[in-house]
């Protein structure tokens, strides 16, 4: 049986209650609404052309950038079908099979835990749409990371002329200081709108809100970019990196061909932006390049997942851990040194098997073996160090290079 539609919408109207859209549609909405008001202030739209040009401009900023914003988050990545296999059965020697959806996971398709589900040409989870960045809202996702810089941009000129029109003839300089009168009133212009400190301190903070914002979305804009030139997908880049590293290791001599670089930058902008809004493919085959086929980098994962297993070293817990973000009762410096990460932190208990596949002083990253002999993905495991957590019947040179003691 189906969910009823209105529990499907209900869920996803669920998605503003989390940290990542709160944050951001409130410096939205602070530096739209301080930028509005500015406007009236210093450059009233009705009294000139230039005025009214500027309101629109910034009204068309902030609609720009919620409708984008709104479509990443709702029109969401796309999923792969809940037990999907490949039309021929051969395929799915090339696919890898998830435990959690029960179905095999399409070529550019990951899991994610945060949805929970496998999600077409995955790139990451965001947390600010609290949704996942992948084949069907991709386009809106760097859409919004475009805008957004340019209205800060926008409000932050705004910011700086109403605070400098505004002081002008309220700053007097002595011989030692500086004087500021706000109850001063400007002699070539009556704002209908009074300039008072408080506006000032609100134009002060949105203007920090605004420069911040365009610094830091400017940069994931141009990652972002950097990627959707060449096909890929930010995921997709570490596999290849890693494919690079397997041939390199073993001296196998493959070369590695990424098979959806379709050779020029125009081809691979035109798979996910389009006129009409809805990216290029169904998210299950994709267009590759001449030399490859369909599981080419699907062959490549599973490669590097045996590889995976290979590398990995074997450990037994030793002291139960309740899998806390920052585990405060393992140490000083376990808690402050805990991974910058969304990975999951397993919860574990004595005499229980994990398989560390790399890690930190303080951290491993691996997975642990359940009773049915099943996987969890990748996963933060604490060392806990600084407690002396030493591992049964390992000597501590194996340990050396992995957790550091």
């Amino acid at each position: 049986m189906g969910s009823h539609p209105g529990f499907e919408n209900l869920h996803e109207l669920r998605r503003l209650c989390h940290w990542g859209p709160i944050i951001a549609l409130s410096v939205v909405g602070v530096c739209s609404t301080v930028a509005i008001l500015d406007s009236i202030i210093w450059f009233w739209p009705l009294d000139s052309t230039g005025g009214s040009v500027n309101f629109i401009m910034l009204i068309n900023w902030t609609v720009l950038i919620l409708y984008n914003y709104f479509n990443a988050m709702f029109v969401g990545p796309g999923y792969i079908p809940l037990g999907w296999k490949p039309e021929n059965p051969q395929d799915t020697l090339y696919l890898q099979f998830c435990r959690v959806c029960r179905g095999y996971k399409a070529p550019r398709s990951h899991h994610c835990r945060k949805c929970n589900r496998c999600v077409m040409k995955m790139d990451h989870h965001c947390p600010w749409i609290n949704n996942c960045c992948g084949h069907l809202n991709h386009a809106y996702f760097t859409s919004f990371l475009l805008l957004a810089p340019l209205g800060c941009i926008h409000a932050a000129f705004i910011f700086v002329m109403t605070m400098y029109t505004q002081l002008y003839d309220r700053i007097s300089f002595g011989w030692s200081s500086v004087k500021i009168d706000m109850s001063a009133i400007r002699r070539s212009h009556h704002p209908i709108m009074p300039f008072s400190i408080s506006a000032f301190a609100a134009t002060l903070f949105a203007l920090g809100l605004a420069l911040g914002t365009t610094i830091a979305v400017g940069m994931l804009f141009f990652i972002q970019m950097k990627v959707i030139l060449r096909n890929k997908t930010s995921i997709e880049v570490w596999i290849e990196e890693k494919a690079r590293d397997r041939i390199q290791y073993y001296q196998t001599g493959e070369e590695f061909i990424f098979p959806y670089d379709l050779g020029g930058r125009w081809e691979n902008f035109k798979q996910v932006f389009t006129w009409s809004g809805v990216p290029e493919g169904d998210g299950i085959e994709w267009p590759v390049h001449e030399k490859c086929h369909q599981h080419t980098l699907t062959i490549e994962q599973l490669k590097q997942k045996a590889d995976k297993r290979v590398r990995s070293v074997q450990y037994r817990v030793i002291e139960d851990y309740n899998g806390a973000c920052c585990p405060v009762g393992k140490g000083f410096r376990t808690f402050i040194r805990t991974p910058c990460t969304e990975e999951p932190r397993i919860p574990l208990t004595r005499g229980e098997t994990i398989f560390a596949t790399r890690g930190t002083k303080w951290w491993m990253y691996g997975d642990k073996v359940l009773e049915e002999e099943q996987t969890q993905g990748s996963v933060c495991v604490c060392v806990c160090v600084c407690v002396w957590l030493f591992l049964i019947g390992e000597d501590c040179t194996v340990c050396k290079g992995l957790c550091g003691l």
